[in-house]
């Protein structure tokens, strides 16, 4: 028997309802059954008034997930720590490694702060290279591997500070999720590649349909040919529906809007979905 699931957005770019404050990154609140799952944390402490105007207790998290080790997905770890303790922490071991950013001459930095990495210090941390069950029937991807020539990290990424070494984001992972009507799909920033990670998933569970994928899926710099390979990717397993998010890019939600109409819907902090 699958479980019940219902996912909410917690943190987004954008909020949906009154009350809600909006701020670049991502956090999602996952019901599985009885179980209550944190997917990042955004990038501040705006996560735990956006849960309290939602009615959601931190307090019961069983387990939290890190799609990746940037601030706008880790930000939030010491105020939920401080709520929630003793919780696992599913997280690629690359995840807490230093990370930057260039733009033009502008370099920042954009890992997991100091004060984050000191709150999860405590914990009982899972470390995701491979795959990992987070629960019967939830699983992460760990490492995803890095096959087709069209997909890169999305931007000019860097483990140093002089920008000379480019960052793969090894420590990318995505959640997945059985359900009644097929797999749940969901991202943090995608930085493998979205059709990667699909390719990844459909080769772990032998499934060649998914029903739903939601999260940033990084083509805010894409190609036309690889938002176009990208939709064709999601018609291929036959997705039935798409949430777009966060780091997606208007060029590629308004290209997939009009791939499949309804079948894809831009939410925002406060959106809720249930299976």
């Amino acid at each position: 028997m699958k479980e019940d699931i219902r996912i909410t957005i917690l943190t987004e770019n954008t909020a949906l309802k009154a009350g809600l404050k909006a701020k670049h990154g991502l956090s999602f609140w996952i019901e599985y059954g009885n179980k209550k799952i944190l997917f990042d944390t955004g990038q501040s402490d705006l996560i735990l008034h956006n849960a309290r105007t939602l009615g959601i207790d931190i307090s019961r998290t069983d387990a939290i997930i890190l799609s990746h080790g940037h601030y706008d997905h880790t930000g939030g770890l010491p105020s939920v720590l401080n709520i929630a303790s003793k919780v696992m922490i599913y997280l690629h071991p690359a995840a807490t490694e230093m990370k930057f950013s260039q733009k033009a001459s502008e370099i920042k930095s954009i890992g997991m702060s100091a004060s984050a990495k000191e709150a999860i210090q405590d914990q009982h941390m899972i470390w995701t290279v491979t795959p990992a069950q987070i629960f019967p029937g939830m699983s992460v991807t760990g490492q995803v591997p890095r096959l087709n020539d069209y997909e890169d990290v999305g931007g000019t990424f860097f483990v140093d500070e002089d920008c000379q070494k480019p960052d793969e984001l090894l420590d990318d992972q995505t959640l997945f999720i059985e359900s009644s009507k097929g797999l749940v799909v969901v991202l943090g920033c995608a930085h493998a590649g979205v059709v990667n990670i699909l390719d990844y998933i459909s080769k772990l569970t032998s499934c060649n349909k998914i029903y739903t994928v939601i999260g940033g899926m990084h083509l805010l710099n894409a190609s036309r040919i690889r938002i176009a390979n990208t939709i064709e990717a999601f018609k291929k397993y036959e997705i039935q529906k798409i949430f777009p998010l966060h780091c997606t890019g208007k060029k590629a939600m308004d290209a997939m809007e009009k791939a499949f109409g309804d079948k894809c819907l831009c939410l925002g902090a406060g959106g809720q979905i249930g299976f």
